[in-house]
């Protein structure tokens, strides 16, 4: 073939003979002046191109390199041309997408040990994603069997980009607004923690421009509610009438109501619909539940603003209840008002059956939403990885770093809040207030964590999914703002959902038999956050998206819209995928019979084996005035520091609890508290590390146990089949298989969000250790650095 040179795909090894079709490339050698001389296709960035080292020949290093037997300045776009992808990758548009840019010969780039490797393709911008359409087409031993209908692989919705970098000169900047010069490499940090690598260097000048524009200008710049793709999507998508949603929507009156007699709450709280055409708030759903002693015309007086608003009750009567605090910037005119109203509310619920209240401001026992964001912000960069080499720089100093982000912290602090709540409402029989100005931040965390704690419905995947509906849907959790959709104003933005998810998991990986669904279901839950076409997500408030989609007012019936929910599965995933978000390890709840029912009063079992601790007796008045008028000023804005949350009565009992609790067995449909000490707090390793090849344990993790788990399950399965059959019985349905999960020895701890992938070893010494030693003799100077020198000796 003279000076024609071949290269692998799968690797940059040399063929002296006749190359495969489908797994060979034909490269031409360039000359000096040509931009791609010296690179081959998918190699670039200072490694030698492999005319070259055809050239050196059998002489060693020593020998003079002979010249390539003929030179050829064909382009690579003719290249291309003249070999054409055969498998090429259509670009799969869904209903209302529209394709607003492209760039061909783009290099997506693959970091590895520093080296640049990648894959030639054509890089797209539409009004929903961003996509990459190359010619790696996975094999079938390499293709994920999870797999997103919705998302590929190379694929990137517009709200999950977090930051554009581009790369001027080996100096990477970021990207916005309009550009005076075009960056030669992009860069793409995503909110799921994905990164990107883009050389533009050998795409045309005009597509460059218009690529890079069209991404800045659609993914940063600020826009509108309705020029969401949401809508476009639930315009264009057709109407499925085959879709059955167990899910609780809490949206009907009815909903409330049954939840109301599940808890058994109905006795002192009731279901009101006096915002039905959103005449109290805004901000509250249509249909909420409040103490029974309270009139419509207190309600509607602020607001409801200083309204104790019912959110779960306890199996001994105790109840869980958030308020919407006042503004604390008041005039004295305003403030003597609101202290008078406050008075009258306490006054009428000052009575039995509400015999004692505790309330908590959660705005002083917590991190503000500026806090919890700028940990996030530090926390994420951990996990933003270029290259291996980065990763194993931070490795070196990789527990003082976590530390400094003060994201477990939070994580730790939340958690033992609900303990605290929860010590109330089981312990202590005491009803708790939560208080937070708008009652749909922290309020929505902690609520929802105590009910999960102590709640075994909640725990399960459809009752989960009600109590999101029921707490933040409905609660008014300002989803829009909070994961900046509209790119509007960053100051509003903070990853509280993302706090709770968190929360939920440390819950998970401690009891895992406790829950019906996965680590992966949380996972994929919280990257739907970024995914246009439901609108769960999407809106801060249920007048929002009711006015948007009706155009005027509450009236669903003249709604063109046909939003989707994020809870049918269906959508993102096949069936066979949809096994995954199932716990095989999960332990239902038995079913008690007929004569149980009648004669058992349901109690948690996990009371039966606590001391109760002793608590002052209830007083006649209801409840203590001192805490009513303390409470009172903290809602106006004199906040009392810790008179009440630090205290040693209150420490002591949340003390004898928890360890009482936990030194007893767990029922995993009872009352579950995590472990918050020490190592008790984990890093949610599947979400924050599962595009970091070499963060993977090679057939290990999660999967292994579930690996193992599973293939007891199915020898039990088997020998149950042989039983029934040998006695004529009818043979029960079995739980779905896993077949994914059979061939162990191609899955990794990153499973199922990636196969076995490429690992690199861990250096002798970390990079940035060999880097100082250059400059300084004495490596005892190095602060909090582990040199592993277990491989020198």
């Amino acid at each position: 073939m003279g000076g024609v040179n071949y290269v692998s795909r799968r690797r940059a090894a040399l063929q002296p003979e006749e190359p495969d079709e489908e797994s060979w490339e034909e490269l031409v050698p360039l000359p000096p002046s040509c931009p791609l001389a010296g690179t081959a296709a998918g190699s670039w960035g200072g490694r030698e191109a492999p005319g070259a080292m055809l050239g050196k020949g059998a002489g060693g290093s020593g020998a003079k390199p002979a010249k390539p037997s003929f030179v050829s300045y064909v382009s690579p776009e003719e290249i291309h041309k003249k070999e054409p992808i055969e498998k090429e990758v259509n670009l799969h548009l869904l209903p209302g997408e529209l394709l607003l840019c492209e760039a061909n010969t783009v290099l997506k780039c693959v970091q590895e040990d520093g080296s640049n490797r990648g894959a030639c393709g054509k890089l797209i911008c539409t009004n929903f994603k961003i996509a990459f359409l190359g010619d790696e087409s996975a094999s079938d031993d390499n293709e994920p069997e999870f797999k997103n209908k919705i998302i590929g692989e190379n694929d990137i919705t517009l709200h999950c980009i977090d930051h554009i970098y581009g790369v001027y000169d080996e100096k990477k900047k970021s990207l916005s607004g309009q550009l005076k010069k075009y960056p030669e490499k992009l860069i793409i940090h995503c909110k799921d923690l994905r990164v990107f690598h883009f050389c533009l260097r050998y795409t045309k000048e005009e597509e460059v421009k218009r690529i890079v524009s069209g991404i800045v200008h659609h993914s940063q710049t600020p826009k509108l509610l309705k020029r969401l793709f949401l809508f476009s999507y639930a315009t264009a998508v057709p109407t499925n009438t085959d879709i059955q949603n167990q899910t609780v929507m809490f949206d009907a009156i009815k909903d409330w109501r049954v939840e109301l007699e599940r808890t058994k709450g109905n006795m002192k709280y009731k279901v009101l619909s006096a915002n039905e055409a959103y005449k109290v708030s805004e901000k509250l759903p249509l249909y909420f539940v409040v103490p029974m002693s309270l009139s419509e015309e207190s309600i509607l007086q602020y607001q409801g603003r200083g309204i104790p608003i019912w959110c779960w009750s306890c199996h001994n009567g105790a109840s869980l209840l958030k308020m919407s605090a006042f503004p604390k910037e008041q005039e004295d005119n305003t403030l003597q008002m609101h202290k008078i109203f406050l008075d009258g509310v306490y006054k009428t619920i000052n009575k039995p059956p509400y015999e004692v209240l505790k309330t908590d401001d959660l705005s002083s026992s917590l991190p503000s939403l500026q806090d919890i964001q700028a940990a996030y912000t530090r926390f994420k960069q951990l996990f933003l990885i270029d290259n291996s080499t980065d990763f194993w720089d931070t490795d070196v100093k990789w527990f003082s770093l976590l530390e400094s982000t003060n994201w477990l912290e939070i994580v730790r602090r939340c958690l033992k809040k609900a303990i605290e709540v929860a010590e109330y409402l089981e312990g202590q029989n005491t009803n708790v207030l939560l208080v937070e100005e708008n009652a749909s931040d922290l309020c929505c965390v902690i609520s929802s964590l105590v009910q999960v704690m102590m709640d075994s419905h909640y725990r399960t995947k459809f009752g989960f999914q009600s109590l999101i509906q029921k707490e933040w849907v409905m609660g008014g959790h300002c989803f829009l703002d909070r994961c900046n959709h509209l790119r509007q104003n960053d100051k509003e933005e903070a990853p509280v959902f993302l706090l709770f998810l968190d929360c939920v998991w440390q819950l998970v990986q401690q009891y895992p038999p406790a829950f019906e669904f996965t680590e992966t279901y949380l996972t994929v839950l919280s990257d739907s956050l970024y995914i246009p076409i439901f609108s769960t997500f999407f809106f801060n408030s249920q007048h929002q998206k009711d006015t948007n989609t009706s155009g005027e007012g509450h009236s669903a019936q003249s709604s063109h819209f046909r939003f989707l929910t994020v809870w049918d599965w269906s959508v993102q995933f096949e069936s066979k995928a949809q096994v995954l978000l199932n716990n095989p390890l999960y332990v239902e709840k038995p079913k008690l019979d007929k004569s149980q029912r009648k004669t058992t009063r349901f109690k948690h079992q996990r009371q039966l084996s606590l001391p109760l601790t002793q608590t002052k007796s209830s007083p006649k008045r209801g409840f203590f005035r001192e805490e009513t008028d303390h409470f009172i000023k903290n809602i106006l804005g004199k906040r009392i520091s810790k008179l009440i949350n630090s205290s040693d009565e209150l420490h002591n009992n949340f003390t004898e609890f928890y360890d009482s609790w936990h030194c007893k067995p767990v029922d995993f449909h009872g009352l579950l508290l995590p472990h918050i000490d020490g190592p008790g707090i984990k890093v949610w390793a599947q979400r924050y590390l599962r595009w970091i090849p070499e963060a993977q344990l090679l057939g290990g993790g999660t999967v292994a146990t579930a690996t193992k788990i599973l293939d007891m399950i199915e020898e039990v399965q088997s020998l149950q089949k042989k039983m029934d059959e040998k006695h004529s019985l009818t043979v029960p349905q079995g739980r779905e298989s896993l077949p994914m999960l059979r061939n162990s020895a191609r899955l990794s701890s990153l499973f199922p969000f990636a196969l076995l992938q490429r690992h690199s070893l861990k250096p002798v010494l970390p990079t940035s250790t060999w880097k100082d030693l250059e400059d300084e003799d004495d490596l005892a100077k190095r602060d909090d650095e582990f040199v592993d020198l277990s491989e020198v000796i």
